[in-house]
């Protein structure tokens, strides 16, 4: 899918290589967009510069009034972050809602903006808080508001040469309120039908200052210029807040196409931006987000290790090797600098627990852990495993002793005792996210639970006994 992979160690390093190979070069972060495009044939297989191992990139800052997101930053570690659920909450509730936790930890913020689809929950978020980015190359630095990033369907204006390097806005002060709302086709890893952000300033009970951006329902992100215009100067009452929704729906110029048409989308608009502003008028923006969301870190902070010293550079079938340590052994392995993880792991390893079920990301099967953090193997090209500690299903069973054979992971045990298994092909990965939530989170709730499998499916069972399982090897060592 690529020829050539980088790893470099400082953002100098990055612009260089830009520079250097031009329209042949993509920046990979969390590579959740970009290894399905490759995969497609959608974008030409060139080169792929890794910046998850910049140092400092993956940090969210409050400073001067500026929350700064750095362009590593996951989707996870923005909804863990307490400087955005307090100060910037449509963008930690927007990216609670994108694909599951396994997506959550390699997706990155600055990557859903670059993909640039209308139907991106992240995009809407901040273009309703205002937000900046800044834009870097060898050339120079430059900054731009969304309205001039965005161009058109999945276009901007970022040049061939450069990279996001920061994403900025004014932190919430405490007369402005924030929410963002969102409807799919199905309760998680969902695509937005209509997606609608709203963020208000107050004086008192009167609004002075209104912001409605609406997604997936235009070639970009849209500004619904006229209901905020009818919300300034008045309170959210009921009246008002029925006309603000209906010049929100006028304002909205969606098509048909196979998940909804024009018109069930225009009345989602008016229906959301509804409920959006009931929220922020009764201070329940916030109820349906989770207290305590699991993020499937095990005993880690959902930061992947930095890299120091030189840049490395593996080629698809070069004679570079991967070194890593892989279920408590260290590994190399030659040739598999144009693979996925999940192929290395298969094909050069013989670990053949991690199952490929769809390729895309959907389906859980290939979960393994990355530094301790559950990611999707089938989504990580095998470079990135360089340096790094991966377990797989055949290594979470507990060394015996002596000539005793490994004791099973009392999550393993537990889909034994509770018949959690049928087919058996998507136990592996529902082992691997179950048994990584047990470990951030030993008691878990059935609510904790079942946010922690959604990334996994399973077309034997309804889930039940698999979840059963979990809540059976709670607490248990």
């Amino acid at each position: 899918m690529w020829q050539t992979y980088y790893t470099p160690t400082s953002v100098d390093d990055t612009l260089r290589l830009l520079a250097e190979h031009g329209s042949e070069a993509h920046i990979i972060a969390g590579g959740t967009d970009l290894l399905v495009e490759l995969r497609r044939g959608a974008r030409p297989a060139g080169v792929l510069l890794d910046v998850t191992r910049l140092g400092d990139l993956d940090q969210v800052r409050l400073d001067d009034g500026l929350i700064h997101v750095g362009p590593t930053v996951t989707h996870n570690q923005a909804v863990a972050s307490e400087v955005l659920k307090q100060r910037g909450f449509p963008l930690a509730q927007a990216c609670w809602g994108v694909g599951t936790p396994q997506l959550r930890n390699r997706a990155t913020v600055a990557g859903n903006l670059a993909t640039a689809s209308p139907a991106n929950d992240t995009i809407a978020a901040l273009w309703a808080l205002d937000a900046r980015l800044t834009l870097r190359s060898a050339r120079g630095e430059r900054m731009l508001s969304f309205s001039d990033f965005y161009q058109g369907v999945r276009r901007t204006a970022l040049a061939p040469d450069e990279m996001v390097t920061d994403i900025a806005f004014p932190a919430l002060a405490a007369n402005q309120r924030g929410v963002f709302v969102k409807l799919g086709l199905r309760r998680t890893h969902a695509i937005a039908l209509v997606n609608a952000a709203v963020v208000l300033t107050f004086d008192g009970d009167t609004v002075t200052q209104a912001r409605i951006t609406l997604g997936s329902v235009a070639p970009t992100i849209i500004r619904a210029t006229e209901a905020e215009e009818a919300l300034v100067g008045g309170t959210l009452h009921e009246a008002r807040i029925s006309e603000a929704a209906g010049l929100a729906a006028q304002t909205a110029a969606p098509i048909d196409d196979i998940r909804a048409g024009a018109g069930y989308r225009r009345e989602m608009v008016r229906v959301l931006v509804r409920r959006a502003l009931t929220a922020l008028r009764d201070g329940t923006e916030q109820n349906q987000f989770p207290a305590a969301p699991p993020m499937l870190w095990g005993k880690g902070n959902g930061r992947f290790p930095h890299l120091d010293g030189r840049t490395m550079c593996h080629h698809d079938q070069g004679p570079e090797p991967i070194e890593c340590t892989v279920n408590g052994e260290e590994a190399v392995v030659e040739g598999a600098g144009g693979k996925t993880l999940l192929a290395m792991l298969r094909e050069d390893l013989g670990l053949t627990g991690a199952k490929e079920g769809c390729g895309e990301g959907e389906c859980g099967a290939c979960t393994v852990w990355m530094d301790g953090i559950a990611v999707l193997a089938c989504l990580v090209p095998a470079p990135r495993a360089h340096g790094t500690q991966i377990v797989t299903v055949e290594g979470i069973a507990r060394d015996g002793k002596g000539a005793a054979p490994a004791l099973l992971h009392p999550l393993q045990q537990a889909f034994i005792d509770e018949g959690a298994i049928q087919c058996g092909y998507c136990t592996p990965g529902f082992v691997m996210a179950g048994a990584n939530l047990l470990e951030e989170i030993p008691h878990p709730t059935r609510e904790q639970i079942i946010a922690g499998l959604n990334g996994n499916l399973c077309r034997c069972t309804g889930y039940y006994k698999i979840i059963r399982a979990v809540e059976e090897a709670r607490g248990k060592k």
